[in-house]
């Protein structure tokens, strides 16, 4: 891997120490280019029939890409505007009913939270958290789902091993995991991933991915139906889901975010996403060990690329390190700051966040 020029795709780098990728990457040029040349194509010739057949082509290469991430088959990814859209899709297809639990974990976003939520208001499921360590263990007779985080956006841990042993559904939030950490849901043995393209694939706002295993897909009812999700959309009221996971598909995908976010995948393979992948590892490991050397004691973590650390003032230390060019965000809640290393950052971005503090 050639650090130094993957450094070069990312024009935001020249100015910012930038470690805010588990809530945005840096947007390639490569991944820019893409969705402005679908833009002016469709600006200069209008967006006909050929413009929709161009948007087909784009969503069939963009969910080629992100299969290939989840080491699945196409047929099991459908394409997303994010993560929760997906994790909403897969909660409120079971369609679980009073009295079924779902156990969760005490480290999870709002964008599972609030999927969560709407089952207990909604269909009065009982939701019952445990620590991420030891969710496995947690799982007691009216457990009828696991929803939780295969690496938590607040410490960087990741979900147990053990979870791929259960009988009953797993499904994992991998907004902090695709991208950012090797992943293959066949060795999971999940039930449904769902993943953002816009952290660390450094894509667009508004792409991410849903997959959904075979057996569950079986399960799931379809609740949201409409034009993409529709196997032949003209036949009208009689129209049936696709037989695969195109029937949770998002209702709509501009050509330029297909194009974005796929370009933006193109530049991590091309400079060997395992290796990308590796080097962060490397460096956030590096980061937690000098935070913990200067006295800033980093969250217990595992082998990922977040490192959340101590800090007196959470959100008035990250303004302060924002006008130093350094980019890192507050975890809200709890007394940390959360630094999101990728492997496009360089030692010396570590040393001017060390230096910041």
């Amino acid at each position: 891997m050639d650090a130094s020029s993957l450094r070069g795709e990312f024009p935001a780098l020249e100015r910012l120490a930038y470690f805010n990728t588990g809530t945005n990457g840096p947007l390639p040029q490569a991944a820019a280019r893409a969705a402005e040349r679908e833009l002016r194509q469709e600006l200069e010739q209008g967006r006909t029939h050929a413009s929709f057949d161009r948007k087909s082509e784009l969503a069939s290469e963009l969910r080629e890409a992100y299969a290939s991430l989840l080491h699945c088959d196409t047929a099991d990814l459908a394409l997303t505007t994010c993560t929760s859209e997906g994790l909403a899709q897969v909660l409120d297809g079971l369609e679980l009913q009073a009295g079924d639990e779902i156990l969760t974990s005490d480290e999870e976003h709002p964008g599972l939270l609030g999927a969560l939520g709407a089952a207990r208001e909604l269909r009065g499921v009982s939701v019952r958290m445990a620590p991420l360590p030891q969710i496995t263990e947690a799982v007691g007779p009216r457990t009828r789902l696991v929803a939780c985080s295969h690496v938590s956006w607040v410490s960087g841990l990741l979900a147990p091993a053990e979870l791929s042993e259960l009988d009953v559904p797993v499904v994992l939030d991998g907004a902090q995991g695709v991208g950012a950490i090797p992943v293959d849901v066949g060795t999971l043995r999940c039930d449904a991933y769902a993943g953002a393209g816009q952290k660390w694939l450094c894509g667009p706002n508004g792409s991410g991915m849903l997959y959904v295993s075979p057996q569950l897909r079986a399960r799931l009812r379809v609740t949201r139906r409409g034009y993409l999700d529709l196997a032949d959309p003209n036949e009208g009221l009689a129209a049936r889901p696709h037989d695969d996971a195109r029937r949770f598909d998002a209702m709509a995908l501009s050509s330029e975010t297909l194009a974005c976010a796929r370009a933006a995948v193109g530049v991590l393979q091309a400079a060997g996403l395992g290796a990308v992948q590796a080097r962060a590892r490397d460096l956030a490991a590096r980061l937690a060990g000098e935070l913990a050397r200067r006295g800033r004691e980093p969250a217990p973590r595992d082998d990922t690329t977040l490192v959340s650390f101590q800090s007196p003032d959470p959100e008035g230390e990250r303004l302060r390190l924002a006008e130093r060019a350094v980019i890192v965000r507050n975890i809200p809640g709890r007394p940390w700051l959360r630094a999101s290393v990728g492997g496009w950052n360089s030692e010396d971005d570590l040393d001017r966040l060390l230096e910041a503090l």
